[in-house]
Order: C-alpha cells, then sequence, then structure tokens
C-alpha cells in the first residue's frame, strides 16, 4: 500500500465545500503549489473561495444542497483536471461511499479510506471498536435500538439520564437527553427523526449521559507508513444543543498523567484501524480524570486551528503530503506543545434567543488583528448568511504563551471585532471568557445552561436581508474566433445594489432598532427564518405555555417554537416544509 500511494502526485484539487473551510484548504493548496478548484451553487457564485482557486465550476443542478451532490462533484473534478477530492468537513467528508467512488473514479480521496470512514462512522461499530483497543466507551446500548420498547428496557438497565444518539451521525446532529421515562419517547422518536433527515439513517442507540463532564478531544495524525501520532488534546466544553462554541488547547482540566493515557489511548485506537490522514477521537472526561470514548471524525475538524497554534504545525498542508504518500513531517515531539490557544466561533445567532439562526446580510464587517491573531473566515461586507447552511461567520482565534494571556487577547479582539447586519454570539463570548469559574478552571459541558446570567438580551432589530440574487444573464461572446455562450452573473441588479450601499452606510447594529418580535396576544410570532419540519399540535388542541407548537430547521439547527401561553390553539398558519420568516404568525391560542 506505501509503495502505491508513493507513486501518487496531487497537482490539481478540487474543494468540495464551501465557506471558510474551503478558503483554508485553498491557501494550503497554494502554499503547496497545487493549484485548486473550487465548486459552487446558487448564491455562491461571488463568493470568497470562488474568487480564491485557481479554477472555479458550478455543481450540476440536482436534489438536494449541491455540495452533497457526490456524483456530480467526482464529474465535475474529471472535467476540470483535478487529481483529488478535499471534502473539508461537514457535507460529504464523513461519507464512505463518497469516499469510495472518487478513488474508483481514479482520483484521490484526501483522507482515509472508505473502509474506515464507515467503521468509525457508525458510532455503534464504533464503541466496539474503541473497546478492542482498550478505550472504554460510555455504557450503553451493544448496538441500535429499534422500537420505543426496547429503548425502555435499555435504559432501565444503563440508568437515567440517557443520550439518544445517531447511529451515524455526529457534531450534535441526532442527539436528545432524557432524564426520566416520560421524556424517553420525545427523546428517541426526535432523534431517530433527526438522523433521517441529516444522515438517510435512522438508527440510534443509547448511552448513559454523564452530567458535568468536560468534552476533550485528542487529535490524531497516521500516514501510509504506519506511524500515527497524538498531537495533544482539545477542551470544547462549551456547547450549545451540543455544539460547540469555544474551543482550547490544551485543556485546563487535563494533567499530565491523564494527558499521558489519553494520547496513548487515541494511538492506540487509531492503528487499530490503520489510520490515514487527520482525524480526531473524542472523549467525556469525568471529574476523577477516568475518560470515556465518545466517537471518531475521520475528517479535519473545524477548529483544528487552535491545534496548528499550539504545534506550529499546518494540519491541512499535512493532509497534502500524506495523500501522496509521503510519511508525516513531524514526530511525537509535537505533544511538547507551546503556549496556549483559543477559539470563538462568530456565529450569526441570537443568543438572547436560545442561540436561534439569523441569517441575512453582513453589512459591515472588520476583523481584529495583533500578534498571535488569527481569523479563518469568507466573509467580507455585502456577504450573506445563507439559511441553507451554517451559521458560522468566523473563527476567530489568538495564541499566548499562557492562558491567561490567550484569553485576555481574546477579549480584546472580540471587543475590536465589528459585524453589523446580523446578531451574533460576540456578546455571549465576551460573557462567557470572564465568568470566574471559567477563567480560573475552564468549564463543564453544561456551562451554558448552568449560567443563564450571561445569556444577553435578545438582539434589538431584525437582521438585514440580501437582495434577491438575479438570473445570470445569457450572452455570446467571441475569443480569437471562437464562439462561446456564457452566463454573466453580478450585473445589473447586484451592480445597483452594490452602488446603493456604498450611498448608504448602514449604522450599528448594537445600537436602539426595531424591537425584537415578541409573542403577545393570542399570536405566537416566529422569532427566526426557516423551515418547518415538525408540527406537534393540531386546531383545537389545548395547550400549556411552554408546549412545543411547531420545529423550524434554520441553518441545519431544529428550534422549537412553544406556546407563549396557555389555552386553544384556534389555527395553525404552518405546514410541514413550510417557510417562515422572523415576524411571522405561527399560530393562535384563545383562552380555554
Amino acid at each position: 500500500m506505501a509503495a502505491k500511494l508513493s507513486e501518487r502526485v496531487i497537482e490539481s484539487v478540487l474543494v468540495a465545500n464551501r465557506g471558510e473551510i474551503a478558503v483554508r484548504v485553498i491557501r494550503a493548496c497554494r502554499e503547496s503549489g497545487v493549484r485548486s478548484v473550487a465548486v459552487y451553487g446558487d448564491g455562491d457564485e461571488q463568493a470568497m473561495h470562488v474568487e480564491l482557486a485557481a479554477d472555479a465550476w458550478r455543481i450540476p443542478d440536482g436534489e438536494g444542497l449541491p455540495y452533497l451532490r457526490s456524483q456530480a462533484l467526482i464529474e465535475v473534478a474529471k472535467q476540470s483536471g483535478a487529481d483529488a477530492i478535499h471534502p473539508g468537513y461537514g457535507f460529504l467528508s464523513e461519507n464512505g461511499d463518497f469516499a469510495e467512488a472518487v478513488e474508483a473514479s481514479g482520483l484521490i480521496f484526501i483522507g482515509p479510506d472508505a473502509s474506515t470512514i464507515r467503521a468509525m462512522g457508525d458510532k455503534v461499530a464504533a464503541r466496539r471498536i474503541a473497546t478492542e483497543a482498550g478505550v472504554g466507551p460510555v455504557p450503553g446500548s451493544d448496538g441500535p435500538v429499534k422500537t420505543i420498547d426496547d429503548a425502555r428496557i435499555e435504559a432501565e438497565r444503563i440508568g437515567y439520564p440517557i443520550a439518544v444518539k445517531a447511529s451515524g451521525g455526529g457534531g450534535g446532529r441526532g442527539f436528545r437527553v432524557a432524564r426520566s421515562d416520560s421524556e424517553l419517547e420525545g427523546a428517541f422518536s426526535g432523534s431517530k427523526g433527526e438522523a433521517e433527515r441529516y444522515f438517510a439513517n435512522p438508527a440510534v442507540y443509547l448511552e448513559r449521559y454523564l452530567e458535568h463532564p468536560r468534552h476533550i478531544e485528542a487529535q490524531v495524525f497516521g500516514d501510509a507508513h504506519g506511524t500515527v501520532i497524538a498531537m495533544g488534546e482539545r477542551d470544547c466544553s462549551i456547547q450549545r444543543r451540543h455544539q460547540k462554541l469555544v474551543e482550547e488547547a490544551p485543556s485546563p482540566a487535563v494533567t499530565p498523567e491523564v494527558r499521558a493515557r489519553l494520547l496513548e489511548a487515541s494511538e492506540a485506537l487509531a492503528r487499530r484501524v490503520g489510520y490515514v490522514g487527520a482525524g480526531t477521537i473524542e472523549y467525556l472526561l469525568d471529574e476523577d480524570g477516568s475518560f470515556f470514548f465518545l466517537e471518531m471524525n475521520t475528517r479535519i475538524q473545524v477548529e483544528h486551528t487552535v491545534t496548528e497554534m499550539v504545534t506550529g504545525i499546518d494540519l491541512v498542508k499535512e493532509q497534502l503530503r500524506v495523500a501522496q504518500g509521503s510519511p508525516l513531517s513531524f514526530g511525537s515531539e509535537v505533544r511538547e506543545t507551546r503556549g496556549w490557544a483559543v477559539e470563538c466561533r462568530i456565529n450569526a445567532e441570537d443568543p438572547g434567543r436560545d442561540f436561534a439562526p439569523m441569517p441575512g446580510m453582513i453589512t459591515a464587517y472588520r476583523e481584529p488583528a495583533g500578534f498571535g491573531v488569527r481569523v479563518d473566515s469568507a466573509i467580507s461586507p455585502g456577504a450573506t448568511i445563507n439559511e441553507r447552511y451554517d451559521s458560522m461567520i468566523a473563527k476567530l482565534v489568538t495564541w499566548g504563551r499562557d492562558r491567561s494571556e490567550a484569553l485576555a487577547r481574546m477579549d480584546r479582539c472580540l471587543r475590536d471585532y465589528q459585524i453589523e447586519g446580523v446578531p451574533t454570539t460576540i456578546p455571549y463570548h465576551l460573557a462567557a471568557l470572564r465568568e470566574e469559574s471559567f477563567v480560573r478552571q475552564g468549564a463543564t459541558t453544561t456551562f451554558v445552561a448552568d449560567h443563564p446570567e450571561l445569556i444577553p438580551p435578545p438582539f434589538a432589530g431584525e437582521a438585514r436581508q440580501g437582495e434577491p440574487v438575479p438570473e445570470a444573464e445569457r450572452m455570446v461572446i467571441e475569443v480569437n474566433g471562437r464562439r462561446f455562450d456564457v452566463a454573466v452573473h453580478g450585473t445589473g441588479t447586484l451592480q445597483a445594489s452594490a452602488a446603493s450601499a456604498k450611498r448608504k452606510r448602514p449604522g450599528r447594529t448594537s445600537g436602539s432598532g426595531q424591537s425584537a418580535p415578541k409573542s403577545t396576544g393570542d399570536n405566537l410570532v416566529s422569532p427566526i427564518q426557516g423551515t418547518v419540519i415538525r408540527v406537534a399540535v393540531e386546531e383545537g388542541a389545548s395547550v400549556a405555555a411552554g408546549d412545543v407548537i411547531c420545529v423550524v430547521e434554520a441553518m441545519k439547527m431544529e428550534n422549537e417554537l412553544s406556546a407563549h401561553k396557555a389555552g386553544v390553539v384556534s389555527s395553525l398558519t404552518v405546514e410541514v416544509g413550510g417557510s417562515v420568516k422572523v415576524g411571522d404568525v405561527v399560530a393562535t391560542i384563545t383562552g380555554e
């Protein structure tokens, strides 16, 4: 296998992703002397990753999100002359079928092989492999749980609280918690439904839910010559909806003794599956120093940046090297990390409304700068946060000689960051990173729920909506006598819009504006824009305040809209598959 890989040369990479990770990969390609090919779908014609790449191709029309059209992406890669495909994170990055199809087409998949992705992507199988490697998982079911009756039997054996988790998922999708038997059915059905929507696999399993653990993960890297190195740990405990908000490396909770055991266990597990490429093994760390295997992510991680900052290793460039059969460019010395790094995920969300996603147009944008500061983003003034995709605007990373310096630098950068047009998580980050217990010892995974006083008031205003993207203009042009039929984007309406934006500088969104939409009287209004994926009640139903009326998906997150008062649902204005905007009336609830 090593001999075969040593002959592989990558001269051109198709980046099968969008946003900041596509920009990150394109920059690594540039530095490596590798030609980059971007792909794009509707609304991304003028995105930063498209502009930075050496070449860019529209993803052919088809069903679903364009960045999930695997066969279309492979065809574009071949047409563009690419040698390899880098999947980034999310989308198809942990899809074994895609990795297999890429290699079968004669291209190189920049990541582990399909069998490894499948083995570790199936969370139930991964638990078995971890056990065989001597890395104990959290106590749970031995396999998928098919029915609610089976789930009740398993829950009694394991003990409450119970985590119901998608077998084929990750990233917080298909994750529900039941603290008692009365909550189990709702958690079970909710997890299965989300797993089916996101992973086309409704299988779920059960785990014991630890109440106050830390979320610790180890960065591992393997090459085709049998070398596997665990590069150090990251602490990702501050989360909302089981998705990370703040990450740091190293962890303030990991002692040298625990670190040695954690990294040795991580290397043993990666060797067990013959791991090649960048991967992350996630654990729950208990207060007594014991740790339990959660899952392995067979891709580059969002928070790889903090590991890069404390090791000095460019992980994406290393992926390019390893994919060509080269040995790792570093050894176990990377465990001796240098300084401290902290990352804040800057998202277009309203923390005051339970971190509801708020897509819209960025009307003004200025990144912080200075020594020890890094910003990974794909945003510029006028860019739109698309409701079809993730809510992330940027990853803000700071480095310091120690934790206190890194945190002080992060505080300064958060205050320097200017983002207007949409609400962001910056106010929450500022409050959280100054909280006394976090400054002293870090956080557990219940930090957000344990400190409601840190949640800022709801955003006072409405997210600025971007101009509709006009249809492309069809033109016929001649180049050296050869006729081309082309589509031209960004003319007409967009130029007029840009000119208008230059004439009128928007005011700061942190200032006064229209008050946030509130449910008053009989009308329940939506605080977010998105798509209705579930309606929990029927007209005529009696509800109590707090009962779920419907679930709205916005920017890959599920948001429950609950009754603002007790009464009878006299009318429902939403249906599954329909769209709602901020301020739309969802239901009318009258007195019983």
